[in-house]
């Protein structure tokens, strides 16, 4: 099946949810939330410092690219980014940062292309007082295989818009790490169209910030595309961090998997997590899971956990989801202790083994080090903290 005939499908298979607005670029389509709707009711939008008005934003983020070769990067007008493809923007935010970002960026990795060392493109922020609104693509050819690695960090106000385009046959493994300095605000909308017999992976890892708010939405241009989604984020006190996926199965023989794992600690920690996936009824043959787990690791926490399932035809390989949010296992604690480890050690282990498997399965060593000794980081300055003090006390 073309992408022509799957865009068609599309749009005769038009499906009505509140779960997933229909997507524009027509910023009046996008009118300003209330609140009260079902894609903001979790959002802060006091927090959200003006993201959601039509100004036109003035900052920037200082950058620092790695471009390996078979890679390009180059400024293009916002119009030239629209007629590239992909999906319009599902939401005010998005909107808003494909029309008021200025130009917008291309990375284009060429067709055929084994890029074996990661892109690596990293975006610091040096003041909250001026919004910076970004506009990215990236494009990788048929039956290429790639890395690109996206690194958050320091002090912003930003809002972005960035469209995937996977080329059939390629493999992408996409990461994106928000390690925001604890006062920054970050939105953003990464919408991705798979190719026929393409592999998306993508990461993303929320570690920092005073709000993070992200939506990842995908698509498929033509059958046997296949879209993994893995994420981590660890909540302190006052942060709220809110990762939104809609994956939606538009074409025949396509798979999705998503997992993402999160930790909270401290007063008004808050998470969400929406998970949403359609099936369509040309989708026939897919297979979709979707899973979220939270590990609640002081009081004064809430993790918001959301699945849903959207099935327009009973002819597919398997679909289903699950979510939960607890606290530490009392019988691994006492298991630990029982063989002389302490509580602080053994809480220490509990929550290594709840992110292993997701850390373990980056492909860039170096990254996988980092996010380790990050969440060793967390777990020392909050929870191992107050019960090192316990034991002073009690000594």
């Amino acid at each position: 099946m073309s992408a022509a005939v799957v865009s068609d499908a599309l749009e005769q298979d038009h499906v009505e949810s509140h779960l997933h607005p229909e997507p524009t670029y027509d910023l009046a389509a996008h009118p300003a939330p209330s609140g009260r709707e079902e894609i903001w009711r979790f959002t802060p939008l006091k927090r959200l410092r003006g993201l959601l008005e039509d100004t036109a934003p003035g900052g920037r983020l200082e950058q620092k690219i790695e471009l390996p070769d078979g890679v390009t990067l180059s400024e293009i007008p916002l119009e030239e980014a629209v007629a590239l493809g992909g999906t319009a923007p599902f939401d005010r935010l998005g909107a808003l940062a494909a029309k008021n970002a200025g130009t917008a960026w291309l990375l284009d990795i060429a067709s055929e292309a084994d890029v074996v060392d990661p892109v690596r493109i990293q975006l610091h922020g040096t003041s909250v007082e001026e919004a910076v609104a970004g506009r990215v693509v990236v494009r990788i050819g048929n039956h290429a295989r790639a890395v690109v690695l996206i690194e958050h960090s320091g002090s912003t106000t930003y809002n972005a818009f960035t469209s995937v385009l996977v080329g059939d046959g390629a493999q992408l493994d996409l990461v994106h790490i928000n390690d925001w300095a604890d006062d920054a605000v970050h939105t953003e909308q990464i919408n991705v169209r798979v190719g026929r017999d393409a592999t998306l992976r993508q990461f993303e890892f929320t570690l920092g910030g005073d709000l993070v708010r992200t939506s990842t939405n995908v698509d498929y241009a033509g059958p046997g595309g296949s879209a993994e989604l893995f994420g981590l984020y660890f909540a302190d006190a006052g942060q709220h961090f809110e990762h939104r996926l809609f994956v939606d199965h538009n074409a025949p023989k396509t798979k999705s998997n998503v997992v993402y794992k999160g930790a909270l600690q401290g007063a008004k920690a808050h998470t969400v997590w929406i998970g949403n996936v359609l099936i369509r009824k040309v989708a026939e043959g897919i297979e979709t899971y979707e899973e979220n787990r939270n590990l609640v690791l002081t009081e004064g926490c809430q993790a918001d956990s959301v699945p849903n399932l959207e099935i327009e035809t009973g002819e597919i390989e398997g679909a289903g989801h699950a979510s939960a949010v607890g606290r530490f296992d009392d019988n691994q604690l006492f298991y630990l202790r029982s063989r002389g480890i302490s509580e602080a050690e053994a809480r220490k282990l509990v929550v290594r083994g709840f992110f292993d498997d997701l850390i373990r399965r980056v492909t860039v060593p170096e990254v996988a080090a980092k996010l380790s000794a990050q969440v060793e980081e967390e777990l020392q300055r909050h929870v191992l903290a107050e019960l090192d003090e316990a034991d002073r006390g009690q000594a």
